[in-house]
């Protein structure tokens, strides 16, 4: 059952989670994606525009879909993705239209310390963490009921990138990198997705951090994930950046989801049965 007026582009939903994101939304609203690959086998799909970031212009695209909300969860070539989102927000500013950016964990990885909360100053010393602040930074100039900023630690989930690097290298007889020393939050495709369903649903605007409440370190949760696989003798090669423990974590505290959407590390390791 569709609900009346939201008409939704997701920018980037050939991707693992923009794809999961469609498949959450498409039976409740008017919902579009972009695919950057025919080989995706969207061709045929009328819900589906091709996009090449750095050949397509996006407004052609925004003026003939005329979405009411973006969700943009691109990926690919930083200057092109800046040039995209300055359209954007361009777009946004003019029309009845509001953006849900998925950003990262990464716009704090200058600070490792301790975990960062939603109003924390963003400082990354990653080329990956400074186009996600550079991008955010264009949506707080917005009016603030126009942007949601949905940052997102590492995401987990049975067909995710992540878990599909595991299979091979245990497959392959190859490592898999662990870092001992690291302290992260974690989430999966299915609660990442119920939460922006759900922040859609009630119009909600701001900073979100989507990621488990609570704090696990990398090697003990990779492990764990691991353990779903069968009886495995994988080959773990312990990485260390660094002597201290350090955090890369987004913990909510401002902006916190109602119960059943609120997720523990442990969900996401239970969530896994690798096939």
């Amino acid at each position: 059952m569709q609900e009346e007026g939201k008409k939704i582009l997701i920018l980037g939903a050939s991707g693992f989670i923009g794809n999961a994101l469609y498949k959450e939304l498409c039976n409740y609203y008017d919902t579009y994606g972009t695919y950057f690959s025919s080989r995706n086998g969207y061709t045929s799909n009328q819900q589906f525009f091709q996009y090449d970031m750095q050949e397509d212009d996006i407004f052609q695209l925004l003026e003939e879909i005329r979405p009411n909300i973006i969700i943009s969860a691109l990926r690919g070539d930083f200057g092109a993705q800046i040039q995209a989102h300055q359209h954007i927000t361009e777009y946004v500013a003019k029309h009845k239209c509001k953006i849900y950016f998925l950003s990262s964990a990464n716009v704090f990885d200058a600070y490792s310390k301790y975990p960062s909360y939603e109003y924390d100053k963003t400082l990354s010393e990653s080329i990956y963490g400074r186009l996600k602040i550079k991008i955010e930074n264009m949506l707080l100039r917005l009016p603030k009921n126009k942007a949601a900023i949905l940052r997102v630690p590492m995401v987990f989930g049975n067909t995710s990138p992540r878990i599909k690097e595991m299979k091979q290298a245990i497959w392959n007889n190859e490592a898999i990198e662990v870092f001992p020393n690291l302290i992260i939050n974690v989430t999966n495709d299915d609660k990442l997705t119920q939460q922006i369903h759900y922040l859609i649903n009630r119009n909600k605007y701001g900073i979100y951090h989507l990621g488990s409440t609570d704090l696990v370190h990398h090697e003990d949760f990779v492990r764990e994930v691991v353990d779903r696989v069968g009886s495995f003798n994988p080959i773990y090669k312990r990485v260390f950046t660094t002597n201290e423990e350090r955090f890369l974590a987004v913990l909510p505290k401002d902006h916190l989801l109602p119960k059943n959407l609120q997720l523990r590390y442990q969900d996401v390791i239970d969530h896994h049965v690798m096939g």
